[in-house]
């Protein structure tokens, strides 16, 4: 990463570098962050989370996408699940968005992709029964490409 240096770094993208060398050495239980993508662009991270051992995701591998804007951190990133296995959960939509209040009306600059990560995988293991969101189809019919543009109703607090 140290190529970076020669050009001005806005705070979004310091506070991004520093996330990202300690995520590459210890990441989350569960994450798998691929080293070579990540030097290339700082508003744009891609990494795999395994579902947990003993939960109904067990042995399935999701790719998680976060987009982080200038205002980063004190604006949240946009994260949405990518590729071909979205995980079926009651607050995953098909086409990735996540219904999760910290990335919306509960996110916090002392928040980080740590944090997003192992609520994410939490949220995943609490989960009992594989289902999506009662208004799936008609959410992603209707939706911003930007999950950041719903207005979110959260329904029920436990999940």
């Amino acid at each position: 990463m140290s190529h970076h240096s020669r050009f001005t770094c806005s705070p979004a993208q310091k506070r991004l570098q520093k996330e990202l060398v300690s995520l590459i050495k210890e990441p989350p239980p569960g994450v798998v962050i691929d080293g070579e993508s990540v030097g290339q662009s700082l508003d744009l991270l891609v990494l795999s989370i395994n579902g947990a051992q003993g939960t109904i995701y067990e042995g399935e591998q999701f790719q998680l996408q976060f987009r982080f804007g200038p205002k980063y951190p004190f604006d949240s990133p946009e994260v949405v699940f990518v590729g071909t296995e979205i995980p079926v959960h009651p607050h995953v939509y098909s086409n990735g968005h996540i219904c999760l209040s910290i990335l919306t009306d509960d996110w916090s600059p002392a928040l980080s992709i740590f944090s997003v990560c192992v609520s994410i995988i939490s949220m995943l293991s609490s989960c009992k029964e594989k289902k999506r969101p009662p208004d799936d189809s008609m959410y992603v019919k209707t939706c911003s490409k930007n999950p950041k543009k719903t207005k979110w109703w959260y329904h029920d607090e436990e999940v």
